[in-house]
Formats: C-alpha cells, sequence, structure tokens
C-alpha cells in the first residue's frame, strides 16, 4: 500500500490523527527534505526508516521504490509542506504504482489552495488552480489565457518573483483587476492583502516580499 499523506503547511497542530497514525505504522516514510520533515515526525516521536523522495531524483528511484511496494511494505510520502503531488512530487510514484497494481490512497489535509480561496473573499463556487506559473518559456502565454478565464484563478508564487508577476499581469488583466494575495497561511505571520492589481503591486513595491504566497485573482466579468 502507497499512502499519500498531507502535512501542516505552517502550524503543526493542522495534521490529522489518522495521518500520525499511519506514519507511525508505515514500514517506510519517503520525504521531500530530511530535514524539513524531521521537525514534523520529532514533534510526534515518530521514529521510522525515512528516505528522501523529490523532483531531482524521482526518476531514478521510482522504479526502486515500486519493487519495495511489490513486496507488501506499506510506504507513507509526505512533502515538506501541503498534499504530495499538489505542486510537488509524488504524481510520477501514484502512476507507476498504480500501473504496478498497488493499491494508492491519499488522505485529506492540509493544502494551501482551499484555505486561501476561501478567505480571499472573491468567488470560491468555481474556481482555476493554476500552481506555479512557467519560470520562462509559455509563462506569458499562459497569463494571456488566464486573463479571459471568468472563474477566479489561484497560483502560488515564490517571494523574488512576485512584483514581476504583478508586472506581468496588469497588460492582460488590467490594473483594476481584484485579487486577495495570502502570505504564510497558517503560520505566525499569516496576513491578507486585498485590492486590486495596481495597488497590491504598490504595496509591495513598497514593502519586501517574504515567506510563501498563494494569489488568488478574480475572474474576468463578463
Amino acid at each position: 500500500m502507497l499512502y499519500l499523506i498531507p502535512t501542516p503547511i505552517g502550524n503543526l497542530e493542522d495534521i490529522t490523527l489518522r495521518a500520525l497514525r499511519l506514519l507511525k505504522e508505515a514500514d517506510l516514510i519517503l520525504v521531500e527534505d530530511t530535514r524539513v520533515s524531521s521537525v514534523l515526525l520529532n514533534c510526534y516521536d515518530i521514529s521510522k526508516r525515512v528516505e528522501s523522495y523529490h523532483l531531482k531524483n524521482e526518476h531514478y528511484k521510482t522504479s526502486r521504490i515500486i519493487e519495495k511496494l511489490k513486496t507488501g511494505i506499506t510506504i507513507a510520502m509526505i512533502s515538506d509542506a501541503g498534499t504530495p503531488a499538489v505542486s510537488d512530487p509524488g504524481y510520477l510514484l501514484v502512476r507507476h504504482a498504480l500501473e504496478a497494481g498497488i493499491k494508492v490512497k491519499c488522505l485529506p489535509g492540509p493544502t494551501a489552495l482551499i484555505p486561501a480561496i476561501v478567505q480571499s473573499g472573491l468567488p470560491c463556487d468555481r474556481f482555476i488552480f493554476e500552481g506555479f506559473l512557467p519560470h520562462k518559456k509559455g509563462r506569458i502565454n499562459r497569463l494571456k489565457i488566464m486573463a479571459k478565464e471568468s472563474r477566479t484563478l489561484v497560483f502560488y508564487e515564490s517571494p523574488h518573483k512576485l512584483l514581476k508577476l504583478f508586472e506581468q499581469m496588469i497588460p492582460f488583466f488590467g490594473s483594476e483587476r481584484r485579487l486577495a494575495v495570502i502570505k504564510e497561511i497558517s503560520k505566525i505571520y499569516e496576513e491578507t492583502f486585498r485590492g486590486t492589481l495596481e495597488e497590491v503591486k504598490l504595496f509591495f513595491e513598497a514593502n519586501h516580499p517574504k515567506g510563501e504566497f498563494v494569489i488568488v485573482v478574480e475572474g474576468k466579468k463578463k
């Protein structure tokens, strides 16, 4: 059995009882970064064999992990924060596990996407999750396409690219398009900034962005 287990995106109390039980019962825990995951595992006295599995090694480690699963062991997979395979490693392993006839289960749990859109104040009945935009090739084309979308849009972005994102959006979305920028969800310094694209851009020009950001953008009005 392969379990994908969501882990807290900030506050360590956000983990579920079922997640803790399965982590303690697993024969092996796959983690994105052993240093990051050790904070959570140590907090809950989970001492299991741990192996790194991330975007840079997943292509050569996947087949070996599949062979381990075929022996009948239970493997739990976690990422640094949130749900594995959502803007994190996991999809490749799930696909190969299913092809090999191995049972796969993903637990419900923490993700930055849902809290951000709910507290944004923008419509959350229908939305598109875009995740991280391409770094270079295809980035502008994606923004052009998304600008025409009538549903609410959700992006992830790193602090050093946040201002660039707003500057790239304005020509296609317009400076008056409304959005919410949520910083460090569930952490001590969580904040939400709401306004137009121009207002948010000016705010972050004056206040250097730090932390992890989720950007929720109003859809194009018909």
